[in-house]
């Protein structure tokens, strides 16, 4: 069996402790980490080699930053999507955020793609009379999901197992969040970043989570914000989705929020994992 996990660790730095304690605990083989919020040489290695794991990272100072560890090896390592999109970039031009990280990671029974990815958020402050769809942060989340989805789609039939991990930033469907009327057409379940994640599913990969569990309502993220984590006003936002060859391997799938997001200066996102045989 292999145990893959997706964690929004929302600071690698700031986080580590809790991290370290839920990598021991929770002993998953591959994980997708996104929001380090720190440079390369600022990322802790040796701390995360002395705990079993070797990592492959894209990183940015201060904002986003991916990366996959493993206690495997890690080859073929691909930092960022291909720029096959014009102007993609927040404010035109080239993409210089660090959202995309991708491997392959080879065990005794086979290998893997597996990918770590963040999707921009979309929303923030609006100018005035400004639509939230007509925003440069939420055209450039389009624009993301439009690039995911077409390197996704060229890779597609290459001949082996491919999991895509992260934080999407979007509730695909009603039971994903827990106030589908409070939030339709707002960040995380407007009807355009809805469609496009069903896109990614549309072009053959699965949401492994609800393979499994077809009508659990269960949340990966709470905001910090009035006490929602303990209100469980959430949404399922973290993901593991993937190609059609690991479907019939998937042992379970859980959201492990007790003992993660519930413990003092925790990530406001808990981990996703997916065992497979």
């Amino acid at each position: 069996m292999i145990k893959i996990a997706t964690f929004n660790v929302n600071s690698v730095k700031a986080r580590l402790p809790r991290l370290l304690e839920w990598l021991k605990f929770s002993n998953p083989d591959i994980v997708c980490l996104q929001e380090l919020k720190c440079e390369e040489g600022a990322f802790p290695f040796e701390a995360l080699l002395d705990a079993g794991y070797n990592s492959a990272v894209y990183g940015q100072k201060t904002y986003n930053g991916v990366a996959i560890l493993s206690k495997y090896k890690i080859e073929d390592v691909v930092k960022g999507l291909p720029d096959l999109e014009a102007n993609s970039g927040i404010d035109g031009g080239e993409d210089l955020q660090a959202r995309y990280i991708e491997a392959v990671i080879s065990f005794k029974s086979g290998a893997l793609r597996v990918a770590s990815v963040y999707v921009p958020n979309g929303g923030g402050d609006l100018a005035e009379g400004e639509k939230l769809e007509d925003s440069k942060k939420f055209i450039y989340k389009i624009k993301f999901l439009n690039r995911l989805r077409n390197h996704i789609s060229n890779i597609s039939n290459y001949d082996e197992m491919q999991i895509f991990g992260g934080d999407y930033n979007v509730a695909c469907e009603t039971i994903d969040i827990f106030d589908p009327q409070k939030f339709a057409g707002q960040i995380l379940f407007h009807p355009q970043e809805r469609q496009k994640f069903r896109e990614l599913l549309n072009i053959g990969l699965i949401d492994s989570y609800r393979a499994k569990y077809s009508h659990n309502q269960a949340f990966s993220w709470w905001d910090y914000r009035g006490n929602s984590y303990t209100q469980n006003k959430g949404a399922r936002i973290d993901y593991l989705l993937i190609s059609p060859n690991c479907a019939d391997k998937i042992i379970d799938c859980d959201i492990e929020d007790k003992n993660v997001r519930d413990q003092e200066k925790a990530s406001d996102h808990c981990p996703v994992c997916l065992m497979i045989s």
